[in-house]
Order: C-alpha cells, then structure tokens, then sequence
C-alpha cells in the first residue's frame, strides 16, 4: 500500500462503511432515530470560514482541505457523518449527530485512551501534544521541530501520527535519555475544548429523547490552555511534576455548544472531571 491507499483502508473506509452498516441495520429493526457520535474534527478544518468567527454547527471541515494536510482522521470523521445524513435522505431514518470536542473523565476501562493521556502526561511532565487536538493536526508543526533543535541540541526529530494519537520520536548525540531529560518540561501552548464524558453521555440521551432535535450539535464545555490548565491541577495535585515552559502553538477556532444548550444541556465544572479523571487513574494505576 501507499501511504494515502493504506491510510484509506485503514482509516476512512471503515468509519464509513461501519457508520453506514449500523444505519441499514436500523432501517431493518424500524428503529425510529439514531444518534451518531462524531467529532470536533468534522466540524473545525475548513479554511473557507470566516477569520475570527465562532464556528457552529454550519461549520463542516473540508475533506480537500484535511486530505492535503493529511488530516486522515478528521477526514473519516466528516465523510462519516456526512454520509450518515446523506443515509437519512435515502431512507427516512431520522439521524443526529454530536460532535465532542476533548473528552475527558473517568475511564471505564483499565487502560488509558488517547484523550486521557493528554491528561496524563501534564501530570507526569512528559512531551505533551494534542489528541482530538492531539490528533487534529497532523502536519508537523515546523516551529515546534525548529525550536526543539536550536535549543535541545537535537541530532534527529521526527514527528509520527496515527488516527488516534500523536507520538515524538527523538534522537540527539548524547542519547534518547538524555534528550527526554532535557525536553520532558516542555508543552506546546494551544488553547484546548473539553468535555467530560459523561455529559457527553448526557447530551446523546438529550438529542436522542428530545422530539425537537435534529441536525448536528457541538458538545464543548471548557475553553482553557495548558498553562492555566497546569495551575489549576496544580493547586489541587500539588505532589506530580508539571511541565516548565510552553511553546507557543498558534492560534485555535472556537467552536460554540450554545445550540446544544439551547436544547436543555449543561455540563460540569472543569475542577469536577479534572479530579474524577485523575482520580480514576490513579485507581487503575496509571500514575504510578
């Protein structure tokens, strides 16, 4: 395969294909409505829109546009949902979607998700980039690979994406330790949208049950960036080792819930899912 080839099968074919065999299967049991889960992603990438403005629900990211910046999953994300509305069209079956922007929270199961280890690595003051953020760009950002080589004495650094998570893979003349040690403190500075789960949950019961809903619906509850983020764990986990610097990162759309909480939906105080989130990892043992 080609990269682009394998990335399709991979990636897009089965976000698709899965979204649209759960609807046929649907159609087959009669069932009346169904909510489909996307994302941010679908809703974020589109460089046609206007500079400055908050980005709703008319807001699609363009497919061209991920597909030329390699955007692989934001790509499946908006040709998923795209294509459980077309679905709609065809068959009559009544189709929403919630698009969450990070998720946060307690986990379920024993092993950390790509969005908690966003979290997680704050907590350990580890290299830190951006899922669902962190997974949003998929181009490597060129002024975070200059810096880290003019001031890290980076021999190599190379920048290796997947779907669901982004990963560093560095190496300097003095070893992969050495290298950890000295860039461990850093996080790149970007504002970030969270949620927590289970109003995340709240909102697909909300537009499942709600006669009234329809179209798509935003789900974001807090706009922060990492410095504030890091004091405010901080002033409640005193005893793990933050990151030190911050690297500018750009600036970031906003995206606006306000259609979502029109409907009847709120959400939680962010110092809730933060402490419920390490909380729960440190039950599973993943700060240890």
């Amino acid at each position: 395969y080609t990269t682009t080839f394998g990335l399709q099968v991979e990636v897009i074919e089965p976000a698709v294909k899965g979204t649209l065999n759960v609807l046929k299967a649907c159609v087959e049991a009669k069932v009346k409505r169904v909510v489909v889960v996307s994302s941010r992603g679908a809703v974020a990438f589109n460089p046609r829109w206007p500079v400055g403005q908050i980005k709703d629900e008319a807001c699609w990211s363009d497919k061209e546009h991920c597909a030329a910046t390699k955007n692989w999953y934001c790509l499946s994300k908006t040709e998923a949902e795209s294509e459980a509305f077309e679905f709609a069209k065809s068959s009559g079956i009544d189709v929403v979607t919630v698009c969450p922007s990070l998720i946060l929270g307690p986990l379920l199961q024993p092993a950390i998700n790509a969005s908690s280890l966003a979290l997680v690595r704050l907590l350990k003051g580890g290299f830190y980039f951006y899922h669902a953020y962190i997974c949003f760009c998929t181009t490597p950002p060129r002024h975070l690979v200059a810096s880290l080589s003019k001031k890290h004495d980076i021999f190599s650094c190379g920048i290796l994406f997947n779907p669901n998570s982004v990963r560093i893979s560095c190496r300097c003349a003095e070893g992969y330790d050495t290298l950890e040690e000295k860039i461990r403190m850093i996080v790149e500075f970007k504002v970030r949208m969270i949620v927590d789960v289970r109003d995340v949950a709240e909102a697909l019961l909300l537009v499942y049950e709600k006669a009234e809903a329809e179209g798509r619906y935003i789900c974001m509850a807090h706009l922060t960036n990492p410095r504030d983020l890091v004091d405010k764990l901080r002033s409640i986990f005193p005893q793990y080792d933050y990151p030190k610097r911050f690297i500018e990162g750009g600036e970031e759309d906003i995206l606006s819930s306000e259609k979502l909480q029109r409907l009847g939906w709120s959400y939680r105080p962010l110092e809730e899912t933060l402490v419920d989130s390490i909380e729960s990892y440190k039950k599973a043992g993943i700060l240890d």
